[in-house]
């Protein structure tokens, strides 16, 4: 089936049982985010988001979320593209004439992501994880309109100094930003999404309301976040050849607040410094954190460069395609004034922690 308008999407979903719910709201930054749901999912997302709930000001983003309705026939749909390196079939979209819908395959949720309306509908309720993620790409698609630029990268703030961590998926910016939280006066700022944009004095980040999804082996190497594994499971992790727990891809959600306290979470920083993680399992040489001139190494540039994928909607009403390049040049202007460093030799958490420890301990 091809279907032509957000309208023709509209006309087929029904939305009048939200109208009696009360909306949760969302402070991010200066963004307001308004979310219409049911129960039980309303009450897991204004939990999830407890920490940025507000009753301050008139929402700019509106979002329904629908639970068990589809669009029968299906619309043709479209396999995008996944990065380098991942398999599997995962989204698929179908292009509108004023908007885009995409279906994610594995669980059969279906979003319409346009200008007119933001609409969540299918299996929502046994899914919560990417209604939390759909919100969050509404952050992102608001910032990139307004000229910021989309990270893959991990931060953490003292208020004044902020540190950002990239890397390659695996290198460790996760297990690397959870250790820095134990610095006294350090306040999470983001897990794997960081935008930026230029100012004055530094440029400015800004993180997306999302808690950190982990792997074990950050878990079994950082003692304060044991508690999120049973001690069998530990043990058997922890008897694992170091390589093979490297590897092991088994995620776990770490809701901030309940590891560190309330209190700990802070989405708009000045940027002062960001590390990209080039450093290697088997390296020969201590590790060691290099101040680089950003325009001089591209090959850094892109292990911080992150594609908006498929929901992303221009000013103009355009969507990316899956082969839509980054331009490096807006990242460039965007993180002018960054002090950027290069992480090198062999892995080495603790090595880093004392590193970061100097700079977030100190104020920079």
């Amino acid at each position: 089936m091809t279907l032509l308008s957000v309208s023709d999407v509209l006309d087929r979903l029904d939305r009048a049982a939200l109208r009696d719910t009360p909306p949760i709201l969302i402070a991010v930054g200066a963004l307001r985010l308004r979310i219409n749901c049911l129960d039980p999912l309303r009450s897991q997302l204004a939990q999830y988001f407890s920490e940025i709930l507000t009753t301050d000001g008139p929402a700019d983003i509106e979002i329904d979320i629908l639970d068990g309705q589809t669009l029968d026939p299906a619309p043709d749909w479209i396999d995008w593209a996944r990065d380098p390196g991942k398999t599997g079939r995962k989204d698929a979209v179908h292009d509108l004439a004023d908007g885009r819908l995409i279906h994610k395959r594995r669980t059969g949720v279906t979003f319409l992501q346009s200008r007119a309306a933001l609409v969540a509908f299918g299996p929502v309720h046994d899914n919560p994880s990417q209604m939390i993620n759909f919100a969050n790409t509404q952050v992102l698609n608001a910032c990139l309109r307004d000229n910021w630029q989309i990270c893959h990268a991990a931060a953490v703030t003292t208020g004044t100094t902020t540190l950002a961590v990239a890397g390659l998926s695996g290198g460790g910016k996760s297990t690397s930003v959870l250790r820095k939280m134990d610095i006294p006066g350090t306040a999470f700022v983001s897990n794997d999404r960081l935008m930026v944009r230029s100012g004055d004095p530094v440029p400015q980040a800004l993180g997306i309301p999302k808690h950190p999804r982990i792997n074990p082996g950050t878990i079994l190497h950082n003692p304060r976040l044991h508690p999120l594994l049973p001690e069998d499971r530990l043990a058997e992790l922890a008897a694992m050849p170091p390589g093979d727990l490297w590897d092991l891809e088994e995620k776990y959600d770490l809701i901030v607040p309940d590891i560190y306290g309330p209190g700990r979470m802070q989405m708009d920083a000045p940027l002062t410094d960001f590390w990209v993680l080039n450093w290697q399992r088997d390296g020969a040489t201590p590790t060691a954190v290099t101040e680089v001139t950003l325009p001089d190494r591209p090959d850094l540039l892109a292990a911080i460069m992150k594609s908006p994928g498929p929901f992303y909607e221009d000013a103009g009403g355009r969507f990316l395609t899956d082969r839509t390049p980054l331009d490096p040049a807006p990242y460039l202007h965007a993180l002018h004034g960054v002090r950027v460093s290069e992480v090198s030799g062999r892995v080495d958490f603790d090595a880093l922690f004392a590193i970061a420890d100097r700079l977030l301990g100190s104020g920079g």
